[in-house]
């Protein structure tokens, strides 16, 4: 187990292995969440799930549009071409 100390302005210092571990680099936003047994850190996803109708009108697309049948296609032949 490994331990920090908090500063004099409430400040810890994550070891670096834990943060190695968790993938966090600076400026990562974390939740904090008082528990019975102490202090729970949560990362913080940096989007609210949305769903795709909520923003595929922000998507950039010129022609016409594809049909169902096009785009099982597209998907069909990626998936194929992955499996090589």
């Amino acid at each position: 187990m490994e331990t920090t100390r908090l500063s004099s302005k409430g400040q810890i210092v994550l070891p670096r292995s834990i943060r190695a571990a968790k993938a966090w680099r600076p400026g990562q936003t974390l939740a904090v969440v008082s528990t019975e047994e102490g202090v729970l850190l949560k990362p913080v996803k940096a989007f609210a799930a949305s769903r795709l109708d909520e923003v595929a009108g922000c998507l950039r697309y010129k022609g016409r549009p594809k049909t169902i049948e096009e785009m099982d296609a597209a998907v069909a032949a990626e998936a194929k071409r992955r499996r090589k």
